[in-house]
């Protein structure tokens, strides 16, 4: 079976799919690997590297994709410069892995279904034990959480640490990390280590012990309805809960130096957390670090990769973080999808085994002989085309 590794063309994107260590495993395990001339480059994987470990080399996207019965992506199929579309570009048939976040990339989920790609989305892979080592949502995020915390040390005019000098005495800054994921533990555990003082909340209660297991001290609401959808995601709050919330928020915010948004609804949607009235009660100097923005933000006036100032408050709402640490974001990325891989590959018949009683399998399917089989990305598509979306 022939893999394809193309060049990722969504703007901003230095990442890779597969890295040279990954690539010479799939081809250890029987799998012939094409990778695009200059995939690797921009997180320092040269093209020399990918021959040495076994990969051929293809200078032309469309005759990569032509070529490939299995094509690995970082993300879901983009438009190119040239009008066309990744998606067209692949041959009926194929099969994809990819972090494609269905529900956000209809278009292209549609394109793969005319297409009769068989798709599957890494984003979507249920959080369970066996899957773990797949989970690319748990190892890019690993990243944005410590990536957040710097940007908060660079944009605070204070130090994060204390420190006690000849001249005095500066205070340890105040941090507030806001959802208790991947993201936010490592958010908490890096501004720990920076000096910091560290609190933390999530709307699920059952977090409080890893939010102190790693420095952080919790803060939170009594909710009158639970708020975990399980496998480790949050649910969206009741009324009532938001309102209770709110008021947490608005309090806790107002004694803080840096705020860190990292809260997500299901792993992909983030929920508008703090609006201009928290905004405006913060401290002048104070910075909001909004890590949902690629979920669309967590703060109302967020500008997504962007940064803005309002009242003397600053707000950073950067995009794609992992592509901010390209070499290792690609590393792990490349060795969730090898696990991927492994953990369904026939050495024998030296086949992709498509073995849908599979959960972690059936979980991550978007799109599979002409239809899109994913639900949660059906029910997007069915309020999209009845207008409500």
């Amino acid at each position: 079976m022939k893999i394809a590794v193309p060049r990722e063309i969504r703007a901003g994107e230095t990442r890779v799919a597969l890295d040279p260590e990954s690539c010479k495993k799939l081809i250890q395990l029987g799998m012939e690997v094409a990778v695009e001339t200059g995939a690797g480059n921009a997180a320092s994987f040269t093209d020399r590297a990918y021959q040495d470990a076994g990969a051929t080399l293809v200078a032309d996207a469309a005759s990569l994709f032509a070529s490939a019965a299995f094509v690995l992506k970082v993300n879901a199929p983009q438009a190119r410069p040239d009008g066309t579309h990744e998606a067209d570009l692949l041959k009926p048939g194929t099969m994809l892995l990819a972090s494609i976040f269905p529900t956000r990339n209809l278009d292209a989920v549609q394109r793969m279904a005319g297409r009769n790609i068989t798709a599957f989305s890494t984003d979507c892979i249920p959080r369970t034990t066996r899957a773990q080592a797949m989970d690319t949502l748990s190892s890019q995020a690993n990243i944005v959480g410590y990536k957040g915390v710097l940007l908060g040390a660079l944009e605070l005019p204070k130090y994060y640490p204390m420190f006690m000098t000849a001249a005095g005495t500066t205070l340890p800054a105040k941090v507030f990390v806001i959802g208790a994921g991947v993201a936010g533990l490592q958010a908490i555990a890096t501004a720990k280590r920076l000096g910091a003082s560290v609190t933390a909340t999530d709307v699920r209660p059952e977090v409080k012990e890893q939010i102190e297991s790693v420095g952080g001290k919790y803060v939170g609401i009594d909710l009158k309805q639970g708020a975990s959808a399980g496998g480790g995601y949050a649910a969206e709050l009741s009324a009532e809960d938001k309102a209770l919330q709110a008021k947490m928020l608005a309090e806790h915010c107002a004694t803080v130096d840096v705020v860190i948004t990292t809260a997500l609804i299901g792993g992909v949607f983030a929920p508008k957390l703090l609006d201009e009235a928290i905004v405006t009660s913060m401290k002048p100097g104070s910075v909001i670090i909004d890590l949902g923005a690629d979920g669309g933000g967590n703060c109302t006036l967020s500008k997504l990769g962007e940064t803005v100032i309002v009242n003397g408050v600053k707000i950073v709402a950067p995009l794609n973080l992992p592509a901010t640490v390209p070499t290792h974001a690609s590393m792990l990325f490349a060795r969730n999808l090898l696990n991927f891989m492994t953990a369904f590959w026939d050495k024998e018949a030296r086949r992709f085994n498509l073995d849908w009683a599979d959960d972690i399998l059936k979980g991550c399917a978007v799109t599979h002989e002409g239809k899109v089989i994913h639900g949660p990305t059906l029910k997007a598509l069915d309020q999209t085309q009845g207008g409500k979306a």
